[in-house]
């Protein structure tokens, strides 16, 4: 089992002795599962059949179903005659022959006219029914190959977003080591500019400087975010349903890189987490179409 996009579409065809039926499948992405029949009404009996193999087959997405047919150049076209047609007529005009004590004399020459034919719907349907069934079997087997194939391209396209992120975070870690030293140059220029002719006390400006580094201090941002960037990871190896384990993970790291950059004092790193919310957003957008 693969994960799958909710994006994709599928064909098949099934070929009789006079028709030919084609089935036509498209999803989207959806938060659940939604289905549209566009059929003719003959193959209304079969819509909860084909309903229940979608819901089967896939966990989510909004699915088009299409089902045409046709006749084959090459059907043969015959006439038949509708026995019931036939029995009920002699019957209707019994009643007037014996009232008029005429003799009832028919040819079955009589019953070649298109009065008594069966009606087409009734003999294409038992062709067209098992046709509907095969191409919409084919149809299923074509989306599911479809949507295989574009989650996995979805998949390549979300690490590669989630190695950008990475990539940034490892330069905000590196960063972070500046810290100490530019608090103390920052604070200590604060100091000389507005307390020029106050002595100041050594040990009390270094506790300022611990409080301040305290309150910038991003090691734990960064390794939750390295946690879920992990999670991530092990999510996109993962078979079956994704999509909504990848939203929640994307709203954690979302949390942590915001507080990186509330806290951040360095415009290196505020540049840094800005393009992190890019991959953070792409790799949203990416998410919203697998299952």
């Amino acid at each position: 089992m693969n994960i799958f996009s909710m994006t994709g579409f599928g064909k098949g065809d099934a070929r009789g002795e006079n028709y030919l039926v084609v089935t036509e499948l498209k999803s989207v992405n959806n938060r659940f599962k939604d289905f549209r029949f566009k059929m003719s009404h003959i193959f209304n009996e079969l819509e909860m059949e084909l309903r229940t193999t979608l819901e089967n087959e896939f966990r989510r997405g909004s699915f088009d179903i299409n089902i045409s047919y046709k006749k084959n150049e090459t059907a043969k076209t015959e006439f038949a005659i509708d026995l019931n047609k036939v029995e009920n007529y002699l019957k209707m005009m019994e009643p007037v022959f014996k009232k008029t004590n005429v003799s009832l004399q028919v040819s079955p020459t009589d019953f070649l006219r298109s009065d008594f034919a069966k009606d087409e719907e009734d003999t294409r349907e038992v062709e067209l029914i098992p046709l509907v069934r095969e191409s919409f079997t084919k149809a299923v087997a074509a989306l599911k190959a479809s949507r295989d194939i574009e989650g996995d391209k979805l998949s390549k396209k979300l690490l590669e977003h989630l190695a950008d992120y990475e990539g940034n975070l490892k330069k905000v870690d590196a960063l972070k080591a500046l810290y100490p030293e530019m608090v103390r140059e920052k604070l200590t220029a604060k100091f000389q500019e507005k307390l020029k002719d106050i002595k100041i006390d050594e040990s009390r400006y270094l506790q300022e400087v611990v409080y301040y580094l305290e309150k910038l201090d991003v090691d734990e941002e960064l390794n939750r975010a390295h946690i879920h960037i992990e999670k991530l990871r092990n999510v996109l190896k993962t078979p079956g349903e994704v999509g909504r384990q990848i939203d929640f993970l994307m709203q954690e790291l979302g949390r942590e890189t915001n507080t990186l950059g509330s806290k951040s004092a360095q415009s290196e790193i505020s540049t840094l987490v800005v393009e992190m919310k890019v991959q953070l957003e792409k790799i949203r957008e990416q998410a919203l179409n697998l299952e």
